[in-house]
């Protein structure tokens, strides 16, 4: 059968949405704002042209659960911008995205081969689903204190220990831009009768850009989690789930459905539309752009002194496969700033807002949107901030990741009868709850896992310096959820 050739300078839900406001439709639907006449100050806010397409589904807009008209000709589109057996609209966040790789893939009493350095939202769906972590722990750089990238020789020892395990998860890449050999863990998942999943929230640039990481799709991967808001251009929450040949499209929809709002934003679903089209017909150019002013920042940035932006010289063709050259990571322990201090000191002196610091490292998230104008700014702040502020670095602590021990599973722990104790007193408990620094969403302790000294006081020190700790029942951090009863 002869493919299909599809025109990316369409937008059907676009196109659609525009049609249907020049229609005039009196609406006696939901919502309730009535393209925005019952509340002037959210369209004064927004603007008339946004409320006005803030619709329900109906037939001439299509379904975002069953879709089979203008939503499912976009979703067409996505995939085959994307080069995938099928996309999904997501909009529920990439969350929604990763949950349902596993909640498709997985099921309770299932084992799952994964990083400890996952996004929060893998380890909630193993809560959900009730499937067990199998973690691969991730070598760590010690000069940055950086978690890397799975080495091949690890996921092979985890699937010849495990070959009862359903499922391979990848970071591609992570947070700070490290991508392990993504090709070869397919590869080796595939052979030992797994599904490899990707999580990609960082990666929606991979499929445009010249001289990238291999993507998820190009590598051969069952299902994909792409974060197009992030480097994408869409709007906040909208995401895609890409997946190939091997999956069930029905199936997974089935899925999405379990957990996905009824009522599909058409603003999250048209921005979706609109930024693929948008990178389908100018990626390349738009992340040349990017990549080009990556490397100026860490050129600047490293002529400052005491800072290190760092990039593809750390590549070494295993734990560090490959690396996301759009990605602005700075070391900053050298000039004796714990990484949330440059953010902190960035916003409330410089009015920069950059995506994350941490004890040793800040993020500052380079996409189609910045320019270099910005960039010399931010490189300005840097530069000022190690003359006024640089002291000695002795007692930062510079480890990012520590090892967990799993106890018990994470849905088993997160139901199990608990008790709050003050987190000073917690050592050598088995935590149920997660705690973690917000961003990048990578728990410390999730559920099941032994609470050690170690995690405690690296808790305490994240506090001390200003990190936005997530998680537990407790805002403060002062106590924490443990097992009653656990050794």
């Amino acid at each position: 059968m002869k493919k299909r050739e599809w025109n990316q300078n369409k937008a059907p839900i676009y196109e659609a949405l525009e049609a249907f406001r020049d229609m005039r439709v009196v609406p006696f639907d939901v919502p309730g704002h009535k393209r925005g006449r019952g509340n002037h100050e959210l369209t004064e806010f927004l603007g008339e042209k946004c409320v006005s397409i803030d619709v329900n589904s109906m037939k001439p807009l299509d379904n975002l659960c069953h879709p089979i008209s203008v939503i499912k000709e976009a979703e067409e589109l996505a995939a085959d911008a994307f080069g995938a057996a099928h996309a999904f609209l997501m909009v529920g966040g990439t969350t929604s995205s990763v949950q349902t790789m596993i909640l498709s893939t997985c099921k309770r009493g299932d084992k799952i081969i994964l990083p400890r350095n996952v996004h929060r939202s893998v380890i909630n769906a193993l809560v959900l689903c009730g499937a067990i972590p199998v973690y691969v722990n991730p070598e760590v750089d010690v000069r940055l204190g950086i978690s890397l990238g799975m080495k091949r020789e690890q996921v092979a020892k985890a699937i010849n220990e495990n070959p009862d395990a359903v499922a391979v998860l990848v970071n591609n890449p992570t947070y700070y831009g490290v991508c392990s050999d993504l090709k070869a863990i397919v590869d080796m998942a595939h052979a030992a009768g797994m599904v490899c999943l990707a999580d990609e929230a960082h990666g929606t640039h991979f499929y445009f850009g010249d001289n990238m990481p291999i993507s998820a799709m190009a590598a051969g991967a069952d299902m994909a989690s792409v974060s197009m808001h992030k480097s994408g251009g869409s709007l906040t929450q909208s995401s895609l789930l890409l997946v190939g040949e091997r999956m069930n499209e029905g199936y997974v929809r089935q899925i999405i459905n379990l957990t996905q709002t009824t009522s599909g934003s058409y603003l999250l679903m048209s921005s979706l539309d609109i930024s693929r089209r948008n990178l389908a017909r100018r990626g390349k150019e738009i992340f040349s752009k990017v990549v080009e002013m990556a490397d100026y920042a860490r050129e600047e940035i490293n002529a400052i002194g005491g800072y290190y932006a760092f990039g593809g010289e750390l590549i070494n063709g295993d734990s560090i496969y490959d690396f996301d050259p759009t990605k602005l990571s700075v070391h900053t322990r050298d000039i004796g700033l714990a990484g949330i201090e440059v953010y902190d000191l960035l916003r409330d002196e410089y009015d920069i807002q950059i995506e994350f610091g941490d004890i040793g490292n800040i993020l500052a998230y380079l996409s189609i949107g910045d320019r270099m104008g910005e960039l010399e700014r931010l490189v300005s702040a840097l530069a000022e901030i190690r003359r006024r502020h640089q002291r000695s670095s002795k007692g930062l602590l510079s480890q990012e990741y520590l090892p967990p021990e799993v106890v018990i599973s994470p849905q088993e722990a997160f139901y199990a009868k608990k008790k709050s104790v003050l987190l000073k007193d917690s050592a050598d408990c088995v935590c149920s709850e997660f705690i973690m620094c917000y961003p990048p969403g990578i728990p410390i302790l999730a559920p099941g896992e032994r609470v050690t000294k170690d995690i405690i006081h690296y808790i305490e020190y994240a506090k001390a310096k200003g990190c936005s700790m997530t998680g537990p029942e407790d805002a403060e951090i002062e106590h924490i959820n443990i097992l009653e009863g656990a050794d």
